[in-house]
């Protein structure tokens, strides 16, 4: 099976999470965007969504969806997001779309997180994927000299050879060379760091359930 294959398995499989007639938080990026379009099946059973991005509010609106702002929100039952890497207790690297902090805040919200990502996301140790760090643009190079510190090489994000400016408004640095054998304490650390909105580690909140798509088909982990 091909990589799209598998993420259209495990947005399929993540409907099942959908808790009928409520709210459902979605995530951004490929794999999310597998799971609106499965949503999109169910509209009728959906009473309203909150949206991790611009682009996914948007995809979610085409199909006829409503999108909430998370402010008229207190709670939802799901939010279900991709990873760009997981562990076997559940810690993520997310980013590589550009929302982490948004979607770090949607998820906040919700009882349960449901990640979906294919297999090849599994991983022993996180840190192979390059950890995207939010930053305020001013500080993006004293933040980089602070993340170098720690044992990595942080690069800035371009697009079209300009910083990539993220729904906030701000710039993004990729560490790559890590290997965060304790992501909870290196969120922390990151966290801490002036001039960080936030780090791409879902550590000290992982994921609840990770459906995982396999040439074997989904396979369910708990955390």
């Amino acid at each position: 099976m091909t990589q799209d294959e598998l993420k259209l398995e495990v947005a399929k499989a993540a409907i099942a999470y959908v808790v009928e007639n409520d709210i459902v938080g979605v995530g951004t990026g490929s794999t999310a965007n597998f799971f609106i379009d499965e949503l999109a099946k169910i509209k009728d059973k959906v009473k309203a969504t909150v949206a991790s991005s611009e682009a996914t509010a948007a995809r979610l609106r085409a199909h006829g969806f409503e999108v909430l702002d998370l402010n008229d929100v207190t709670s939802m039952p799901v939010y279900i997001d991709g990873a760009d890497e997981i562990t076997a207790s559940g810690a993520m690297i997310k980013g590589g779309g550009a929302a982490l902090t948004r979607e770090k805040i949607v998820a906040s919200v919700a009882q349960k997180f449901i990640c979906i990502a294919d297999g090849s996301k599994l991983v022993p140790t996180l840190g192979k994927f390059p950890l995207p760090v939010e930053v305020i643009p001013m500080s993006h190079a004293v933040v980089a000299r602070k993340l170098n510190a720690l044992g990595g090489q942080a690069k800035l994000r371009l697009k079209d050879e300009k910083p990539l400016v993220t729904d906030n408004g701000n710039y993004i640095l990729d560490v790559h060379g890590m290997q965060i054998s304790d992501p909870v304490a290196m969120e922390a650390s990151i966290n801490n760091i002036v001039g960080v909105v936030t780090v791409g580690l879902f550590a000290a909140q992982g994921a609840d359930v990770c459906l995982l798509g396999t040439t074997n088909g989904v396979k369910t982990l708990q955390f």
